[in-house]
Protein backbone atom coordinates (compact mmCIF):
# COMPACT_ATOMS: atom_id res chain seq x y z
CA UNK A 1 0.00 0.00 0.00
CA UNK A 2 3.21 2.39 0.67
CA UNK A 3 3.77 1.98 -2.93
CA UNK A 4 0.58 2.88 -4.34
CA UNK A 5 0.49 5.73 -2.39
CA UNK A 6 3.94 7.26 -3.50
CA UNK A 7 2.38 6.81 -7.37
CA UNK A 8 -0.49 8.83 -6.10
CA UNK A 9 0.11 13.04 -6.44
CA UNK A 10 -2.99 14.78 -5.87
CA UNK A 11 -1.29 18.01 -6.66
CA UNK A 12 -2.85 18.61 -9.91
CA UNK A 13 -6.07 17.36 -9.10
CA UNK A 14 -7.77 20.41 -9.21
CA UNK A 15 -6.20 21.20 -12.84
CA UNK A 16 -7.66 18.30 -13.98
CA UNK A 17 -11.26 18.70 -12.69
CA UNK A 18 -11.19 21.81 -14.05
CA UNK A 19 -9.43 20.93 -17.50
CA UNK A 20 -12.91 18.41 -17.40
CA UNK A 21 -15.41 20.58 -17.02
CA UNK A 22 -14.05 22.63 -19.91
CA UNK A 23 -13.95 19.92 -22.37
CA UNK A 24 -17.23 18.69 -21.12
CA UNK A 25 -18.39 22.38 -21.96
CA UNK A 26 -17.88 21.97 -25.18
CA UNK A 27 -20.49 18.93 -26.49
CA UNK A 28 -22.87 20.52 -24.28
CA UNK A 29 -22.83 24.03 -25.61
CA UNK A 30 -23.28 22.06 -29.36
CA UNK A 31 -25.87 19.73 -27.87
CA UNK A 32 -27.41 22.46 -26.23
CA UNK A 33 -27.34 24.70 -29.62
CA UNK A 34 -28.63 22.43 -31.99
CA UNK A 35 -31.47 21.01 -29.36
CA UNK A 36 -32.70 24.75 -29.46
CA UNK A 37 -32.83 24.96 -32.66
CA UNK A 38 -34.85 22.31 -32.77
CA UNK A 39 -37.36 23.34 -30.90
CA UNK A 40 -36.89 20.97 -27.59
CA UNK A 41 -38.59 22.12 -24.42
CA UNK A 42 -39.28 20.71 -20.99
CA UNK A 43 -36.43 19.73 -18.30
CA UNK A 44 -37.33 15.88 -19.59
CA UNK A 45 -36.20 16.62 -22.89
CA UNK A 46 -33.35 18.60 -22.37
CA UNK A 47 -32.38 15.47 -19.71
CA UNK A 48 -32.67 13.00 -22.67
CA UNK A 49 -30.16 15.06 -24.87
CA UNK A 50 -28.04 15.55 -22.47
CA UNK A 51 -27.37 11.83 -21.13
CA UNK A 52 -27.71 10.90 -24.99
CA UNK A 53 -24.48 12.98 -25.26
CA UNK A 54 -22.88 11.89 -21.97
CA UNK A 55 -23.48 7.92 -23.02
CA UNK A 56 -21.75 8.73 -26.88
CA UNK A 57 -18.72 10.42 -24.98
CA UNK A 58 -18.59 6.83 -22.79
CA UNK A 59 -18.85 4.68 -25.72
CA UNK A 60 -16.54 6.84 -27.20
CA UNK A 61 -14.17 6.29 -23.86
CA UNK A 62 -14.07 2.89 -23.40
CA UNK A 63 -12.99 2.72 -27.41
CA UNK A 64 -10.14 5.27 -26.24
CA UNK A 65 -9.76 2.80 -23.48
CA UNK A 66 -8.96 0.18 -25.52
CA UNK A 67 -6.69 1.75 -27.58
CA UNK A 68 -4.24 3.15 -24.79
CA UNK A 69 -3.93 -0.52 -23.52
CA UNK A 70 -3.45 -1.67 -26.98
CA UNK A 71 -0.82 1.04 -27.91
CA UNK A 72 0.75 -0.11 -24.31
CA UNK A 73 0.53 3.26 -22.72
CA UNK A 74 -1.63 2.02 -19.93
CA UNK A 75 1.87 3.61 -17.84
CA UNK A 76 3.06 5.98 -20.02
CA UNK A 77 2.24 8.48 -16.51
CA UNK A 78 3.52 6.37 -14.18
CA UNK A 79 1.64 8.45 -11.08
CA UNK A 80 -2.15 9.04 -11.03
CA UNK A 81 -4.26 11.86 -12.01
CA UNK A 82 -1.27 14.00 -13.49
CA UNK A 83 2.01 13.20 -15.13
CA UNK A 84 5.07 13.44 -12.81
CA UNK A 85 2.90 15.49 -10.55
CA UNK A 86 1.80 17.82 -13.68
CA UNK A 87 -1.10 18.26 -15.38
CA UNK A 88 -0.23 17.50 -18.55
CA UNK A 89 2.87 15.84 -20.51
CA UNK A 90 4.02 19.55 -21.41
CA UNK A 91 5.33 20.28 -17.85
CA UNK A 92 6.32 16.43 -17.58
CA UNK A 93 8.77 16.26 -20.58
CA UNK A 94 12.01 16.78 -18.23
CA UNK A 95 10.87 13.28 -16.43
CA UNK A 96 9.37 11.96 -19.69
CA UNK A 97 12.72 12.11 -21.30
CA UNK A 98 15.12 11.34 -18.41
CA UNK A 99 13.01 8.03 -18.52
CA UNK A 100 12.95 6.88 -21.80
CA UNK A 101 16.95 8.03 -21.76
CA UNK A 102 17.08 5.55 -18.91
CA UNK A 103 14.91 2.78 -20.34
CA UNK A 104 14.52 3.00 -24.78
CA UNK A 105 12.00 0.64 -25.02
CA UNK A 106 10.06 0.83 -21.29
CA UNK A 107 6.68 1.92 -20.79
CA UNK A 108 7.10 5.85 -20.76
CA UNK A 109 7.53 7.79 -23.69
CA UNK A 110 6.49 11.24 -24.83
CA UNK A 111 3.86 9.83 -27.48
CA UNK A 112 2.47 6.82 -24.49
CA UNK A 113 2.75 9.25 -21.99
CA UNK A 114 -0.14 12.12 -24.61
CA UNK A 115 -2.13 8.68 -25.36
CA UNK A 116 -2.46 8.12 -21.31
CA UNK A 117 -3.02 11.98 -20.35
CA UNK A 118 -5.91 12.36 -23.61
CA UNK A 119 -7.67 9.02 -21.58
CA UNK A 120 -7.75 10.62 -18.45
CA UNK A 121 -9.14 13.98 -19.78
CA UNK A 122 -11.67 12.29 -21.78
CA UNK A 123 -12.54 9.96 -18.40
CA UNK A 124 -12.56 13.92 -16.51
CA UNK A 125 -15.04 15.34 -18.85
CA UNK A 126 -17.47 12.50 -18.75
CA UNK A 127 -16.99 12.46 -15.32
CA UNK A 128 -18.00 16.27 -15.45
CA UNK A 129 -20.93 15.72 -17.87
CA UNK A 130 -22.26 13.08 -15.11
CA UNK A 131 -21.43 15.16 -12.34
CA UNK A 132 -23.67 18.26 -14.18
CA UNK A 133 -26.59 15.67 -14.83
CA UNK A 134 -26.96 14.68 -11.08
CA UNK A 135 -27.46 18.06 -10.14
CA UNK A 136 -29.64 19.43 -12.24
CA UNK A 137 -31.37 16.35 -11.87
CA UNK A 138 -31.85 16.96 -7.76
CA UNK A 139 -32.56 20.55 -8.90
CA UNK A 140 -35.42 19.70 -11.62
CA UNK A 141 -36.29 16.56 -9.66
CA UNK A 142 -40.52 17.81 -9.68
CA UNK A 143 -40.09 18.68 -13.35
CA UNK A 144 -42.97 17.44 -15.55
CA UNK A 145 -41.37 13.85 -17.37
CA UNK A 146 -38.37 14.05 -15.70
CA UNK A 147 -36.21 10.94 -14.33
CA UNK A 148 -35.82 9.77 -11.15
CA UNK A 149 -32.90 12.25 -9.68
CA UNK A 150 -31.26 9.18 -7.97
CA UNK A 151 -30.20 7.36 -11.11
CA UNK A 152 -27.84 10.07 -12.67
CA UNK A 153 -26.78 9.93 -8.43
CA UNK A 154 -25.97 5.92 -8.92
CA UNK A 155 -24.62 6.83 -12.65
CA UNK A 156 -21.67 9.35 -10.28
CA UNK A 157 -21.07 6.84 -7.86
CA UNK A 158 -20.41 4.31 -10.75
CA UNK A 159 -17.97 7.16 -12.33
CA UNK A 160 -16.19 7.96 -9.06
CA UNK A 161 -15.67 3.88 -8.84
CA UNK A 162 -14.13 3.91 -12.27
CA UNK A 163 -11.94 6.50 -11.46
CA UNK A 164 -10.78 4.62 -8.45
CA UNK A 165 -10.33 1.84 -10.78
CA UNK A 166 -8.59 4.08 -12.92
CA UNK A 167 -5.82 4.85 -10.51
CA UNK A 168 -5.09 1.10 -9.42
CA UNK A 169 -5.16 0.30 -12.88
CA UNK A 170 -1.30 2.69 -12.67
CA UNK A 171 -0.75 1.99 -9.19
CA UNK A 172 -0.68 -1.73 -9.51
CA UNK A 173 0.67 -1.81 -12.83
CA UNK A 174 -1.92 -3.16 -15.14
CA UNK A 175 -3.16 -6.06 -12.59
CA UNK A 176 -4.86 -8.10 -15.22
CA UNK A 177 -7.98 -8.32 -12.50
CA UNK A 178 -7.83 -4.71 -11.91
CA UNK A 179 -7.78 -3.82 -15.98
CA UNK A 180 -10.31 -6.51 -16.07
CA UNK A 181 -12.99 -4.98 -14.35
CA UNK A 182 -12.11 -1.41 -15.10
CA UNK A 183 -13.29 -2.63 -18.56
CA UNK A 184 -16.74 -3.98 -17.52
CA UNK A 185 -16.99 -1.18 -15.23
CA UNK A 186 -17.06 1.29 -18.23
CA UNK A 187 -19.70 -1.31 -20.13
CA UNK A 188 -21.52 -1.13 -17.13
CA UNK A 189 -21.98 3.07 -17.72
CA UNK A 190 -22.83 2.19 -20.84
CA UNK A 191 -25.82 0.07 -19.89
CA UNK A 192 -26.65 2.75 -16.99
CA UNK A 193 -27.06 5.38 -19.18
CA UNK A 194 -28.47 3.34 -22.27
CA UNK A 195 -31.09 2.50 -19.63
CA UNK A 196 -31.90 5.93 -18.61
CA UNK A 197 -32.12 7.60 -22.47
CA UNK A 198 -34.57 4.68 -22.38
CA UNK A 199 -36.09 5.74 -19.40
CA UNK A 200 -36.38 8.83 -20.62
CA UNK A 201 -38.24 7.95 -24.12
CA UNK A 202 -41.46 9.80 -25.37
CA UNK A 203 -44.67 8.26 -24.93
CA UNK A 204 -45.07 8.04 -28.67
CA UNK A 205 -48.59 6.81 -30.37
CA UNK A 206 -51.11 4.35 -29.02
CA UNK A 207 -49.70 2.04 -31.47
CA UNK A 208 -46.07 1.77 -29.44
CA UNK A 209 -47.72 1.91 -26.29
CA UNK A 210 -49.62 -1.46 -26.97
CA UNK A 211 -46.56 -3.05 -28.43
CA UNK A 212 -44.54 -2.05 -25.26
CA UNK A 213 -46.97 -3.65 -23.27
CA UNK A 214 -46.89 -6.71 -25.20
CA UNK A 215 -43.18 -6.64 -24.75
CA UNK A 216 -43.13 -6.38 -21.57
CA UNK A 217 -44.70 -9.64 -20.65
CA UNK A 218 -42.60 -11.52 -23.63
CA UNK A 219 -40.80 -14.41 -23.27
CA UNK A 220 -38.63 -12.88 -25.67
CA UNK A 221 -38.04 -10.23 -23.53
CA UNK A 222 -37.03 -12.38 -20.89
CA UNK A 223 -34.85 -14.33 -23.11
CA UNK A 224 -33.05 -11.27 -24.24
CA UNK A 225 -32.07 -10.98 -20.20
CA UNK A 226 -30.54 -14.30 -19.88
CA UNK A 227 -28.36 -13.33 -23.93
CA UNK A 228 -27.13 -9.91 -22.26
CA UNK A 229 -26.08 -12.34 -19.52
CA UNK A 230 -24.09 -15.08 -21.04
CA UNK A 231 -22.97 -11.61 -23.27
CA UNK A 232 -21.63 -10.34 -20.03
CA UNK A 233 -19.57 -13.31 -19.11
CA UNK A 234 -17.89 -13.73 -22.87
CA UNK A 235 -16.85 -10.20 -22.28
CA UNK A 236 -15.15 -10.74 -18.93
CA UNK A 237 -13.90 -13.70 -20.68
CA UNK A 238 -12.53 -11.02 -23.84
CA UNK A 239 -10.84 -8.72 -21.27
CA UNK A 240 -9.01 -11.28 -19.67
CA UNK A 241 -7.89 -12.29 -22.90
CA UNK A 242 -6.61 -8.69 -23.36
CA UNK A 243 -5.56 -7.69 -20.30
CA UNK A 244 -3.18 -10.74 -20.07
CA UNK A 245 -1.65 -10.04 -23.73
CA UNK A 246 -3.09 -13.65 -24.52
CA UNK A 247 -4.94 -12.79 -28.11
CA UNK A 248 -1.61 -14.92 -29.84
CA UNK A 249 -1.40 -17.79 -27.37
CA UNK A 250 -3.58 -19.45 -30.26
CA UNK A 251 -2.68 -17.76 -33.69
CA UNK A 252 -4.64 -20.56 -36.40
CA UNK A 253 -8.07 -21.39 -36.62
CA UNK A 254 -10.26 -23.14 -36.14
CA UNK A 255 -7.38 -25.26 -34.52
CA UNK A 256 -4.68 -23.42 -31.77
CA UNK A 257 -1.52 -24.17 -32.13
CA UNK A 258 -2.30 -26.56 -35.13
CA UNK A 259 -4.10 -29.10 -32.82
CA UNK A 260 -7.94 -29.33 -31.32
CA UNK A 261 -7.52 -29.23 -28.21
CA UNK A 262 -3.93 -27.82 -26.96
CA UNK A 263 -2.05 -28.21 -23.60
CA UNK A 264 -3.49 -25.50 -21.24
CA UNK A 265 -3.54 -24.98 -17.82
CA UNK A 266 -6.36 -23.45 -16.53
CA UNK A 267 -5.60 -22.97 -12.80
CA UNK A 268 -2.61 -20.86 -13.35
CA UNK A 269 -4.93 -18.58 -16.73
CA UNK A 270 -7.23 -18.06 -14.04
CA UNK A 271 -5.64 -17.54 -11.39
CA UNK A 272 -7.04 -13.75 -10.64
CA UNK A 273 -4.73 -11.93 -8.37
CA UNK A 274 -1.63 -11.98 -9.44
CA UNK A 275 0.98 -9.38 -11.39
CA UNK A 276 0.64 -8.86 -14.96
CA UNK A 277 3.01 -11.21 -16.84
CA UNK A 278 3.58 -13.57 -13.63
CA UNK A 279 1.85 -17.02 -12.95
CA UNK A 280 1.18 -16.03 -9.15
CA UNK A 281 3.83 -17.51 -7.64
CA UNK A 282 7.09 -15.67 -8.47
CA UNK A 283 7.63 -16.77 -11.80
CA UNK A 284 6.50 -16.07 -15.25
CA UNK A 285 3.32 -16.95 -17.07
CA UNK A 286 3.70 -19.87 -19.86
CA UNK A 287 1.77 -20.42 -22.37
CA UNK A 288 -0.18 -23.03 -21.67
CA UNK A 289 -1.76 -20.81 -19.11
CA UNK A 290 -2.19 -18.19 -21.91
CA UNK A 291 -3.66 -21.09 -24.02
CA UNK A 292 -6.39 -21.94 -21.16
CA UNK A 293 -7.44 -18.05 -21.00
CA UNK A 294 -7.61 -17.74 -24.54
CA UNK A 295 -10.12 -21.23 -25.58
CA UNK A 296 -12.27 -19.99 -23.02
CA UNK A 297 -13.17 -17.39 -25.19
CA UNK A 298 -12.86 -19.05 -28.29
CA UNK A 299 -15.39 -21.24 -26.77
CA UNK A 300 -17.88 -19.28 -25.33
CA UNK A 301 -18.02 -17.30 -28.30
CA UNK A 302 -19.65 -20.38 -30.31
CA UNK A 303 -22.51 -20.27 -27.38
CA UNK A 304 -22.91 -16.66 -27.49
CA UNK A 305 -22.92 -16.08 -31.27
CA UNK A 306 -25.29 -19.79 -31.31
CA UNK A 307 -27.34 -17.56 -28.79
CA UNK A 308 -27.31 -14.81 -30.35
CA UNK A 309 -28.28 -16.14 -34.02
CA UNK A 310 -31.14 -18.21 -32.21
CA UNK A 311 -32.60 -14.67 -30.46
CA UNK A 312 -32.10 -12.20 -33.84
CA UNK A 313 -33.43 -14.95 -36.01
CA UNK A 314 -36.58 -15.35 -33.86
CA UNK A 315 -37.38 -11.30 -33.39
CA UNK A 316 -36.66 -11.52 -37.30
CA UNK A 317 -39.90 -13.24 -37.41
CA UNK A 318 -42.10 -10.61 -35.60
CA UNK A 319 -43.12 -8.20 -37.57
CA UNK A 320 -42.95 -5.74 -34.74
CA UNK A 321 -38.94 -6.59 -33.41
CA UNK A 322 -37.72 -7.72 -36.94
CA UNK A 323 -35.53 -4.14 -36.90
CA UNK A 324 -34.10 -5.23 -33.66
CA UNK A 325 -33.40 -8.99 -34.71
CA UNK A 326 -31.57 -7.83 -38.02
CA UNK A 327 -29.64 -5.32 -36.11
CA UNK A 328 -28.51 -8.11 -33.28
CA UNK A 329 -27.41 -10.54 -36.51
CA UNK A 330 -25.40 -8.12 -37.61
CA UNK A 331 -23.58 -7.14 -34.53
CA UNK A 332 -22.83 -11.16 -34.32
CA UNK A 333 -21.47 -11.33 -37.52
CA UNK A 334 -19.31 -7.98 -36.77
CA UNK A 335 -17.72 -9.97 -33.81
CA UNK A 336 -16.90 -12.66 -35.27
CA UNK A 337 -15.14 -11.04 -38.59
CA UNK A 338 -13.00 -8.63 -36.16
CA UNK A 339 -12.45 -11.49 -33.64
CA UNK A 340 -11.29 -14.24 -36.20
CA UNK A 341 -9.16 -10.98 -37.76
CA UNK A 342 -7.28 -10.32 -34.28
CA UNK A 343 -6.23 -14.52 -35.06
CA UNK A 344 -5.65 -14.52 -38.19
CA UNK A 345 -3.65 -11.37 -38.91
CA UNK A 346 -1.45 -11.03 -35.92
CA UNK A 347 -4.11 -9.05 -33.62
CA UNK A 348 -4.27 -5.93 -35.39
CA UNK A 349 -4.60 -2.25 -33.69
CA UNK A 350 -7.86 -1.77 -35.83
CA UNK A 351 -9.48 -5.16 -35.55
CA UNK A 352 -9.07 -5.34 -31.79
CA UNK A 353 -10.42 -1.65 -31.48
CA UNK A 354 -13.37 -2.83 -33.63
CA UNK A 355 -14.09 -5.79 -31.62
CA UNK A 356 -14.26 -3.78 -27.93
CA UNK A 357 -16.39 -1.28 -29.64
CA UNK A 358 -18.51 -4.51 -31.39
CA UNK A 359 -19.03 -5.59 -27.50
CA UNK A 360 -19.94 -2.05 -25.99
CA UNK A 361 -22.51 -1.38 -28.63
CA UNK A 362 -23.98 -4.67 -28.27
CA UNK A 363 -24.47 -4.22 -24.07
CA UNK A 364 -25.98 -0.84 -25.56
CA UNK A 365 -28.37 -2.49 -28.31
CA UNK A 366 -29.58 -5.44 -25.67
CA UNK A 367 -30.51 -2.73 -23.19
CA UNK A 368 -31.72 -0.24 -25.18
CA UNK A 369 -33.90 -3.24 -25.98
CA UNK A 370 -34.62 -4.50 -22.71
CA UNK A 371 -35.19 -1.58 -20.80
CA UNK A 372 -39.28 -0.12 -20.93
CA UNK A 373 -39.56 3.35 -22.01
CA UNK A 374 -40.60 5.33 -18.99
CA UNK A 375 -39.71 2.77 -16.68
CA UNK A 376 -37.86 5.42 -14.06
CA UNK A 377 -40.42 8.55 -14.84
CA UNK A 378 -43.30 9.35 -12.66
CA UNK A 379 -46.46 8.17 -14.28
CA UNK A 380 -48.74 10.45 -16.00
CA UNK A 381 -45.60 12.93 -17.69
CA UNK A 382 -47.51 16.04 -19.47
CA UNK A 383 -48.39 16.71 -22.88
CA UNK A 384 -45.47 19.62 -22.51
CA UNK A 385 -42.68 16.65 -21.73
CA UNK A 386 -43.98 14.69 -24.13
CA UNK A 387 -43.97 17.24 -26.82
CA UNK A 388 -40.45 18.16 -26.17
CA UNK A 389 -39.29 14.54 -25.64
CA UNK A 390 -40.52 14.22 -29.38
CA UNK A 391 -38.61 17.14 -31.02
CA UNK A 392 -35.58 15.38 -28.95
CA UNK A 393 -36.24 12.36 -31.44
CA UNK A 394 -36.26 14.38 -34.21
CA UNK A 395 -32.92 16.11 -33.14
CA UNK A 396 -31.33 12.54 -33.42
CA UNK A 397 -32.92 11.48 -36.39
CA UNK A 398 -31.30 14.79 -38.16
CA UNK A 399 -28.41 14.15 -40.26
Amino acid sequence: MVGIAALIDLEPVLEMLALGAVLALVPTALVAWRAHRQGVRGWAAWQRVLTVATLFLTLDLVVFGAFTRLTDSGLGCPDWPGCYGETSPWGAKTAIAAEQAARPHGPVTHHKAWIEMLHRYLATAVGALITGLMVAAWRRRHAPGALSPWWPTLTFVWVCVQGAFGALTVTLKLQPLIVTLHLLGALLGVGLLTAQVRALHPAGSRYERETTKVWASSPWRRAGMLLLAVLAVQIALGAWVSSNYAVLACADFPTCQGRWWPDMDAATGFTLWRPLGENGQGGWIALPALTAIHMAHRLMAVVVLLALLAYGWGLLRHTVWHHEGRVLLAMGAWQLLTGLSNVVLNWPLVAALAHTLGAALLVWWLVRLLVLPGWARPVGATAEASKGLHATNRLQRAP
